[in-house]
């Protein structure tokens, strides 16, 4: 005789309520598990527990981004809500730093408070990206859109600039056309620039003697380190020699040493490394010979990390 699964409890099917609920927390582990993945948390949370065990010899022939607080925190540079920054370089000359706009382009220069100084418009350029500091006022400015590389020569006279002047070099063609070369470091101890691709993330070197006479061809920087969403910028520690990679879609500055390795990271969201605020789109960072870092944002945000002392 067949029993009532209304007199009989245990005779029951599992409601539909419970087996709802055990499909949503199983989508939910997968839907975390795929956003850990996707912004490479796993990397990150193994990364910070290896930066547990480095000595304070090793942390102090780092950059060591762990120790770094903004001191100057989202200040907007006037009139330049529309222009979207898109790089920043510090020139050792000059004791300045120069930023690139993209949508509308031009190069201004900034004090290292973030103030100011010139706009110089740039004629013949489509969307500049990248931009490094070389060697006697010259500058290397990547176009992406154009897949070009130019190296500029600038003075205190310096009102405008054409890039029909200058040198030029073709960066040829990226696995994403629209995603290809936005990042640019002039190395001055291998004497080569260091170029990134945004997305997928890769890095290549041209060799260069610091004129505006670029030589042989651009050789890809084989690595398996870049596990960021995105490439954006990049900067050369003068003092250890140290790479920084930028990645605007993962909200981090990623610290390689000589060898390419991961040595230490810097989140970019708010409430650490005193941010208030997540910086929205960070486009650019560099260093100076102090180790003092600075950071543009989308649209027109300034920033400034200096060192805690310990």
């Amino acid at each position: 005789m067949p029993t009532d699964p209304l007199l009989n409890p245990s005779a029951r099917r599992p409601s539909r309520f419970g087996l709802r609920w055990y499909y949503w927390l199983l989508l939910l582990v997968v839907l975390l598990y795929g956003l850990v993945i996707a912004m490479h948390w796993d990397d990150r949370g193994a990364l910070w527990v290896l930066e547990r065990f480095e000595s304070k010899k090793e942390q102090g022939e780092s950059v060591w981004l762990p120790d770094y607080t903004a001191v100057i925190d989202a200040k907007a540079l006037p009139g330049m809500e529309k222009d979207e920054a898109s790089d920043l370089a510090y020139s050792p000359l000059t004791k300045t730093l120069f930023s690139v706009m993209g949508k509308n382009p031009f190069l201004v220069e900034l004090t290292l408070e973030g103030d100011v100084l010139r706009k110089i418009p740039l004629d013949g350029w489509s969307n500049p990206e990248g931009l490094t500091v070389m060697e006697n006022g010259l500058l290397a400015i990547v176009d992406e859109r154009n897949h070009v590389l130019t190296v500029v020569k600038i003075d205190a006279n310096t009102q405008r600039l054409n890039r029909a002047d200058f040198p030029q070099y073709d960066l040829g063609v990226s696995k994403d056309q629209n995603k290809a070369f936005e990042a640019i470091a002039w190395d001055p101890r291998r004497q080569q620039l260091l170029l990134g691709e945004e997305r997928p993330p890769a890095m290549f070197i041209w060799k260069s003697d610091g004129s505006q006479v670029l030589t042989g061809e651009k050789q890809k920087v084989p690595s398996d380190e870049l596990d960021l969403r995105n490439l954006s910028a990049l900067s050369v520690d003068p003092r250890t020699g140290h790479t920084l990679v930028l990645s605007a879609d993962s909200h981090m500055l990623l610290e390689l040493d000589e060898l390419g390795e991961q040595v230490s990271f810097m989140t970019l969201l708010g409430g650490f490394n005193g941010l208030k605020e997540t910086i929205p789109r960070a486009e650019g960072v560099a260093i100076d010979e102090q180790g003092t870092l600075y950071m543009v944002s989308e649209p027109n945000l300034f920033y400034r990390f200096e060192k805690t002392k310990k």
